[in-house]
């Protein structure tokens, strides 16, 4: 090789990272600001993750299986995002049809809090701190939701179709604009995990759980700082298209009226019905593009769908890393620094990589990669830590830490691509209905995945203190998680042109 080459391949090697490292912060607009910093509180919600699991498995009754049944519900509120995008697309509050909605999205998740630090510091007893939990977690859950309706509108609008003569701007510029907001929100959602990831453990050791839900209480404010600080653009009006909203209005009150009552198979009977309604819905929004367009969105869309619809170990697994392999809050705390750091520099450095990248592609390297660095989890479970305590000198605690370094990276990647073809074909007028239908969609995937862990749970049932079934419950959502993808991943993926 000639050093004219090697100069060459050192300078497109040297390229390929400034671009990596630099796009992002070149990509920035003071107007994006609102919108990242939605996603901003959204991840910093993790403030009080740390607290919640200890709570919950110290101070209330609730089983591995019923929590995996109760995150169906509180998954469920992102399936209704249609309805909150209509009324944002066509519902002005006080003559506002994006910060009024950033408000009242704050408001209930400062709801939430109280009923969680009342539920921890028994200073609310009209319910049981069960029952508590369970609507403070819904009602937090329901605020991230409207916010985050608002922030994914607001992630097309910001984007300018013409230039400033008046002229339309190139599609390949507009287009790579919009992928370029997807993942600066997703780099503030990572930024917001990571800023909170230490302090969430710390705080969950030194001070009462009641207190750290109370001092959660300053993430609705960030976001509503966001909108009070920064002029908002004016967004296209148009009437309120009734067969999206009265069919979300009534699809949500069908789910409450199921949610409330003892009928068998509720929560399967609400997935059936969702997943009616919001293909319905959808394919009245996609019959107006244009058939390849339709065929692109549909083979992308099951893909990522069958991607996120696998099943987890659930809190089983969280309960026997604690009782077993003696992971304090603290030490939670420094797992989740761990990986939300790299997390964000994984999102930072691959986003732009991911973004050129076919739908298909990116999620079987995805798959591969994560399962292969998902071992040693499964591992722990084995015993793994006590022979690499006896052979090499390193315990469980290192192995976590290795296990959460490499896996970190990859966890927010999967969505840019497909967020990325949703902000591009976001049709005027009905963004924020455009992008709550699609999410609702992938949402059902996590809903699915939600009733798979129940299923796997109250087969192989875990308890506080017995955890001999931990193993199968990673072992066979590690095997599903690997095998289903890739398959859909084969026979669709073909398909997507």
């Amino acid at each position: 090789m000639t050093a004219a080459t090697e100069a060459s391949g050192d300078g497109y090697l040297w390229r390929r990272f400034e671009a990596a490292l630099l796009n992002p912060v070149r990509a920035f607009r003071p107007r994006y600001l609102p919108l990242l910093m939605v996603y901003f509180a959204y991840g910093a919600l993790g403030l009080i993750a740390v607290a919640e699991s200890f709570w919950v498995k110290k101070a209330l009754t609730l089983s591995p299986a019923e929590l995996a049944a109760l995150n169906v519900w509180i998954t469920l509120p992102w399936t209704v995002k249609m309805v909150f995008g209509e009324l944002v697309d066509s519902v002005p509050i006080l003559g506002s049809q994006r910060r009024a909605y950033v408000f009242i999205g704050a408001a209930f998740i400062a709801a939430g809090m109280l009923l969680l630090a009342g539920a921890a510091g028994g200073w609310l007893t009209f319910a049981s701190p069960e029952n508590l939990y369970r609507l403070g977690a819904f009602i937090s859950v329901l605020g991230v939701v409207i916010q985050d309706v608002v922030a994914d509108a607001m992630s097309t609008e910001v984007v300018d179709r013409e230039n400033p003569d008046g002229t339309p701007r190139a599609k390949e510029e507009v287009d790579r604009e919009l992928g370029m907001v997807q993942v600066l929100g997703r780099l503030a959602l990572s930024l917001g995990m990571f800023c909170v990831a230490g302090v969430a453990g710390w705080i969950a050791s030194i001070y009462p759980y009641e207190t750290v839900f109370l001092v959660g209480l300053i993430i609705p404010l960030i976001s509503v700082s966001g909108a009070l600080l920064i002029s908002l653009r004016p967004v296209e009006k148009r009437a309120i298209d009734w067969r999206i909203l009265g069919g979300g209005l009534i699809f949500g009150f069908f789910v409450l009226t199921l949610a409330s009552t003892n009928v068998p198979y509720n929560q399967e009977i609400v997935f059936i019905v969702s997943m009616s309604v919001i293909c319905g819905m959808l394919w009245r929004v996609v019959s107006q593009l244009a058939p390849e367009t339709q065929r692109t969105i549909f083979y992308a869309a099951l893909i990522i769908f069958i991607y996120r619809a696998m099943p987890l170990a659930g809190q089983g697994y969280t309960w026997f890393v604690i009782d077993v392999l003696g992971f304090d809050e603290a030490f939670q705390g420094t797992l989740n620094q761990i990986g939300a750091g790299l997390a964000l520099l994984g999102m930072w450095f691959f986003s732009d990589a991911i973004t050129r990248r076919p739908v298909p592609q990116v999620l079987l390297w995805l798959t591969i990669v994560t399962t292969i660095l998902s071992l040693p989890a499964f591992g722990l479970t084995l015993g793994l830590a006590d022979w690499t305590e006896q052979v090499f000198g390193f315990g469980a605690r290192t192995i976590a830490i290795i296990d959460t370094a490499t896996t970190s990276p990859f966890a927010q990647l999967s969505m840019i691509p497909l967020l990325t073809l949703i902000a591009i074909y976001a049709p005027e007028g009905h963004r924020a209905t455009w992008f709550a239908l699609m999410a609702s969609l992938m949402n059902m995937a996590l809903v699915a995945g939600a009733l798979q862990t129940k299923y796997l749970n109250e087969i192989f049932v875990v308890s506080r203190g017995h955890y001999e079934n931990v193993p199968y419950l990673v072992g066979i959502s590690l095997v599903a998680g690997f095998i289903v993808p890739i398959a859909a991943i084969l026979i669709f993926g073909r398909r997507l042109k």
